[in-house]
């Protein structure tokens, strides 16, 4: 008994801060357009994490793009500025893509 007890409080707070940012991320309407596994509109979220893995620019790089929008990376579709989306609300949101690996 007591060990389930410690593995379910254990998931929760794994589970925690990923749920608070899909929560984010559908608060601010990213997932009207993208998914954690699949494309939609735009990339996958885990697509997103596996091309920039290597790049150390690529929390700052994907929060000026939520924020302001942008083109010409994963093809001919342009990703709309979210003016909704505070720089802190950004830079949350860039990191939880970053970890959807």
């Amino acid at each position: 008994m007591r060990r389930t007890l410690l593995l379910a409080a254990l998931a929760q707070v794994m589970a925690g801060p990923a749920m608070a940012d899909l929560a984010l991320a559908t608060a601010k309407n990213c997932m009207a357009c993208h998914s954690v596994d699949r494309k939609i509109l735009g990339p996958a979220f885990k697509d997103v994490a596996a091309r920039y893995k290597d790049d150390k620019t690529a929390p700052e790089k994907l929060a000026v793009k939520i924020v302001k929008g942008g083109a010409g990376v994963w093809g001919p579709l342009a990703m709309p500025a979210n003016p909704q989306v505070s720089e802190s609300e950004a830079a949350r949101l860039a990191a939880w893509v970053l970890s959807t690996k």
